[in-house]
């Protein structure tokens, strides 16, 4: 039994203001849409709490709970900000008109120079077993905002590339960071807020269960959360909004200096999945100490 006991003292001082609200409803209901989702409420739950197992890896329901927040959105104040923020930022107005998809191929990528971005995409479709079209795969672009969806779905492993924000468990805390920062600072508050909606949930269960389970990756959490924050507000403007076309043959390095990516950070994090990832081949192994 544990010493820490929660006394009518703390309950006072915490819920004091509680105040019981009559309903004639016979169901549960709430000021908040999604606590009052009957599927939400059981997958956050479950995904905040359990272990990344082997048998449900830690993206498991991902895009079940992405496709119960985009329905619970208001799509018709979405739209607004849209066309609020087309009419406040020549960049993302530019941006969401040309409709510059980054669906490379392995064929317009393979001659493109060593040390290009273009060379990254191709290695990293040629090789890494992942392609770069992973989310929203079955959205046609019609308008701004599918546009949206398709191109921030296929950019996500390229700003993998660019950031240094490799794919594991530190990379991709950073690189959430780093976008909920670039985002807050760049758009309307509202707008941004639905930018990074998914990406909340996503770093809002990785900080629970590493909190709960893995001691040793939340140390790697709290170090890229802090480094990513500091990376994305250097960005010149969230990287969302680049036109990744334009710079397949241009110099990794110069995409970096020239979007105002630094610090890129090194391979610290390579080995971090075995932290948390229990079905990972390697979990529990420890990561090398760290040089002096």
């Amino acid at each position: 039994m544990s010493e820490a006991k929660i006394g009518e003292a703390d309950r006072a001082y915490f819920n004091g203001a509680i105040r019981k609200i009559e309903t004639e409803s016979s169901v549960l209901v709430s000021s908040s849409k999604y606590l009052n989702h009957s599927g939400l409420r059981p997958l956050i739950a479950q995904e905040m709490l359990r272990r990344n197992g082997p048998d449900l890896p830690n993206t498991a329901y991902i895009p079940e709970v992405a496709q119960i927040l985009h329905d619970l959105e208001d799509m018709p104040r979405i739209i607004e900000l849209f066309e609020m923020e087309k009419a406040r930022l020549p960049l993302f107005k530019r941006w969401l008109e040309r409709r510059s998809l980054s669906n490379f191929t392995l064929a317009e990528t393979k001659d493109c120079a060593p040390g290009t971005l273009g060379a990254a995409i191709y290695n990293f479709m040629a090789n890494s077993g992942y392609q770069l079209d992973l989310f929203f795969q079955e959205i046609q672009v019609v308008n701004d905002f599918t546009f949206y969806l398709r191109q921030t779905a296929l950019s996500h492993d390229i700003e993998h590339m660019v950031s240094g924000f490799g794919p594991n468990h530190g990379g991709e805390v950073a690189l959430l960071s780093a976008n909920m920062h670039a985002k807050s600072v760049y758009f309307h508050p509202e707008l941004s807020n639905f930018f990074s909606r998914i990406a909340f949930y996503l770093k809002a269960k990785t900080v629970m269960k590493d909190g709960l389970f893995y001691p040793d990756a939340m140390v790697v959490n709290l170090e890229a959360e802090y480094l990513g924050a500091q990376q994305g507000r250097n960005w010149k403007y969230p990287l969302m909004l680049v036109d990744w076309r334009e710079y397949a043959d241009v110099q990794i390095d110069d995409i970096r200096s020239e979007l105002g990516i630094t610090p890129v950070i090194d391979n610290r994090w390579d080995l971090t999945n075995r932290l948390c990832n229990e079905d990972d081949p390697h979990y529990g192994e420890p990561l090398m100490e760290a040089a002096e």
